[in-house]
């Protein structure tokens, strides 16, 4: 029997790692699976050796605190895939703790293939990090076209199998009716998957919405959270006793919610990608704190956070970060583009463009189980 060891470090990688595993599922039940993952891979029948939040940390001081707890992390991590034995390590991005690990177990055992899905992006800081990956990564799968040319500098075995956030799930449709009311516009609001993110921006976007109500309260405003994070949100939003505000973790809601919503404001992060691709005018906001947001701007070689604007080197969808990263600044930012259908349309335009340049042929996790399943008899 072969065997895949699943590496993640966060809920997105999570999610990335169920959906290509569950597409090799389907067309092979010979495959033994262990993993660091969270509930995505849980509900595909993927044991974890250790639940995914004892390694999610946010910001370089959130790595600082923990540096011990991590470092014990990554050496129970790799002496667990050397005693699974995997044919294949597939690690998903993370690249912090997954690279860390995916090194450890190709010295010890350089049977096993490596494979990394979401390279580190290495476009963005630490581009040395291409020469060091290529000791122990066989093979690089990459979310966007114009990365390969780092991996080819390094002769690294690369393929781009495009954005799995903007590829069409095929799920039906379903009935947001008893969710929220149709007689008031959705706002889509994305705080981020990790505690850690949620905590800064939780409280900035509620007082958000509680000036929103009262200069016009005609919206219904829609949290789109992870397992891992909803009550956290439901239980902050509670406190604060306000009626128009839902909470949604399923995926097919958070679906049918985004492509009905009229606008979005985004955590920075790939999920913006995934409201472009809904057709959603939006904002970006980020925030961290003071001594990672230094470390951050030493380290950076790029002038945006969002990838659409990294793409097209112009800001093409709003950036409100750091100090900017406000209550009012976000309300004044939301209802600019509300009373401006010119600049949202032109923005979707932009958007679309920019879609079709890292959009796969076939589904990034198509293309990622079929590599997988090809590099186990190969």
């Amino acid at each position: 029997m072969k065997k895949i060891f699943v590496l993640t470090g966060e809920p997105s990688g999570d999610k990335l790692a169920s959906t290509a595993i569950s597409k090799i599922q389907k067309d092979n039940n010979d495959i033994e699976y262990l993993s660091v993952g969270g509930v995505n891979l849980k509900n595909i029948g993927i044991k974890s050796i250790f639940e995914l939040k004892e390694i999610t940390y946010l910001g370089f001081t959130s790595v600082l605190y923990n540096i011990f707890k991590i470092r014990k992390r990554i050496n129970q991590t790799a002496d667990e895939i050397l005693k699974f034995e995997p044919d294949i390590l597939f690690s998903v991005d993370s690249p912090d703790f997954t690279l860390r690990v995916a090194e450890i177990v190709k010295k010890r055992n350089p049977k096993i293939k490596t494979i990394h899905y979401v390279a580190p992006q290495v476009w963005i800081w630490r581009k040395n990090r291409v020469k060091k990956i290529k000791k122990f990564i066989d093979h690089v799968l990459l979310l966007f076209d114009f990365e390969k040319k780092y991996f080819d500098s390094e002769n690294i075995k690369n393929t781009f199998v495009g954005h799995p956030l903007i590829e069409n799930t095929g799920l039906n449709k379903i009935n947001i009716n008893d969710l929220v009311s149709k007689e008031k516009k959705i706002i889509s609001i994305f705080a981020g998957s990790r505690n850690s993110e949620t905590n800064v921006l939780l409280p900035i976007l509620v007082q958000f919405i509680i000036i929103m109500n009262k200069k016009d309260p005609n919206y219904n405003f829609v949290f789109h959270a992870t397992d891992e994070n909803k009550e956290q949100i439901i239980d902050y939003i509670k406190v604060k006793n306000i009626e128009n505000i839902d909470v949604v973790s399923d995926e097919n809601m958070k679906r049918e919610i985004l492509s009905n919503s009229i606008f979005a404001v985004c955590k920075s992060g790939t999920v913006s990608l995934q409201v472009c691709n809904a057709n959603v005018p939006s904002i970006i906001i980020y925030k961290l704190n003071f001594i990672n947001f230094m470390i951050f701007k030493l380290l950076v070689n790029v002038k945006f956070a969002n990838i659409i604007n990294i793409i097209n080197n112009r800001e093409v969808i709003p950036e409100l970060l750091q100090n900017e990263c406000n209550a009012k600044q976000i309300y004044n930012s939301v209802v600019y583009m509300l009373k401006n259908p010119d600049i949202r349309k032109k923005q979707l335009e932009v958007c679309n463009e920019t879609l079709k340049g890292i959009r796969s042929k076939t589904s990034s996790s198509s293309e990622v189980a079929s590599i997988l399943s090809n590099s186990l008899i190969s």
